[in-house]
């Protein structure tokens, strides 16, 4: 199927890209949707539910929702123009956007957490009402946040397959899965990122603007991990977690030049690059989604490795790693999930580094076949990983485990460069593998903050 580069990386805001910037997004949609109606409310509502409502504070999810219907998107968040607009909200109990009368609304009574109510179309689900000055309803949706900052309708879930089969029609390499991925590329003589950018062109942008817009995502990938590597302190949320980024780059940095280094170094180095990324995730800072805000250190910090370790590697090899990483990526949202609150970490960390293991694969000459290997061999040693933030913060255990997801990343696709890329599990096998185990998997273990670490780490 055909999901754009530019759907899996996507501009944002931290923490969390479901749980933050998709709440976010859906206040937005429905503003949008009440200037269309031509509904004039008084009031507005707003309940998150499922996994939304259980680690909604932690995620921000309810500030999200806030600054969404105050006018706020990711993609262009300014943060002092929010924290201005949260304090006159709150002060106010009104909101005031353009095309809309100035509404009701206050935060305390008028968002609610749900915790009863599970929606019945995914665990990430919203609510919002806007009524009239009597209290009579006018208008009401249901969203839902299903993952790296994609939101639907109710509507528009039950609709979803349809829509992408109707889109698959219109690319020249429209593969669904990993198998027919294979085939293209054999048939084609193409590599994965050649087929990849074969679609893209066709689809949304020309040469030019593509190239604009993907060093774009690169910049603020790397703009992200140098502030991390910069910044010191404590992150916020209660925790007092440190942050650890830039006091290990500061140590590595000076151990530059020393004699007889352990070569197991590298790992720190490939660990800080993801851990700085995430650090910056869960101060709130602008983030890309690859393919979500929780896993959104692995891929850049796969290919800092790359760029800044590897011999001969070349910036001109960019965009090969990221439209690699992006068709993987597509797959497995399509065939599976990259939803903490659907199928664990092994969704988000483990689709990244499967995603990255694939990437840096291409980049250092693989196949078609040994980037689907490096792909599977990632993925299938993250099978099961549950998603149990404590304190429902992006932050324990989420900042170390995209440094590992990383070092994943980075040891699959060597060892799929040593063989020819047949193997016994394929990538289709461990996707549809994640699939099922989410269903298998205790709601406890899916972002809910209820099982795991989220409960024993506090006891230990």
């Amino acid at each position: 199927m055909f999901l754009s580069v530019f759907d899996v990386f996507k501009i944002g805001v931290g923490p969390s890209s479901s749980h933050t910037m998709g709440p976010m997004v859906a206040a937005g949609a429905f503003l949008e949707r009440l200037r269309q109606e031509g509904t004039r409310p008084a009031k507005l509502r707003a309940s998150l539910h499922g996994s939304l409502a259980f680690t909604g504070k932690g995620h921000a999810s309810d500030r999200a929702v806030i600054l969404g219907l105050a006018g706020f998107l990711p993609h262009d968040y300014d943060h002092q123009a929010a924290e201005q607009a949260l304090a006159d909200i709150a002060t106010r109990r009104t909101i005031t956007v353009k095309g809309l009368p100035t509404m009701a609304f206050d935060p305390e009574a008028d968002l609610r957490f749900d915790y009863d109510q599970v929606l019945v179309g995914h665990a990430n689900g919203m609510k919002f009402i806007a009524l009239d000055e009597h209290g009579a309803e006018l208008s009401r949706e249901i969203y839902y946040s299903i993952g790296g900052g994609f939101v639907v309708t109710a509507a528009e879930l039950e609709r979803i397959d349809d829509e992408m089969e109707a889109a698959i029609a219109v690319v020249p390499f429209p593969f669904r899965n990993a198998e027919e991925m294979l085939e293209m590329a054999a048939s084609s003589g193409q590599s994965i990122a050649e087929m990849k950018l074969a679609n893209e062109l066709t689809c949304c942008n020309s040469p030019s603007d593509f190239e604009t817009k993907l060093g774009q995502i690169w910049s603020v990938m790397k703009n992200c991990m140098h502030r991390g590597l910069d910044e010191d302190g404590s992150l916020p949320g209660g925790l007092n977690v440190k942050r650890r980024a830039h006091d290990i780059h500061r140590q590595l940095c000076e151990e530059i030049g020393q004699n007889d280094p352990a070569p197991h170094i590298i790992n720190d180095w490939i660990s800080v690059y993801a851990m700085a990324v995430n650090e910056e995730n869960a101060a709130g800072g602008q983030v890309v989604t690859a393919p979500t805000n929780g896993a959104a250190g692995v891929i850049p910090a796969t290919l800092m490795y790359y760029l800044e370790h590897v011999p001969h590697a070349s910036e001109d090899d960019i965009t090969t790693f990221l439209l690699t990483a992006a068709a993987i990526g597509g797959l497995i949202k399509t065939n599976a999930s990259i939803s903490g609150a659907e199928v664990g970490c092994q969704g988000e960390v483990g689709s990244a580094s499967a995603m990255a293991a694939a990437g840096l694969c291409a980049v250092l000459g693989g196949t078609p076949m040994q980037v689907e290997n490096a792909a599977e061999i990632a993925l299938e040693h993250h099978l099961g990983m549950t998603c149990d933030p404590v304190g429902g913060l992006v932050q324990v255990p989420c900042i170390e485990r995209n440094g590992l997801g990383a070092i994943k990343a980075v040891s699959a696709a060597s060892l799929s460069m040593r063989g020819d890329g047949t193997h016994f599990v394929s990538l289709d096998s461990c996707v549809e593998t994640m699939r099922q185990t989410g269903i298998d998997m205790s709601e406890k273990y899916k972002e809910t903050s209820q099982g795991g670490l989220a409960v024993n780490a506090v006891a230990c």
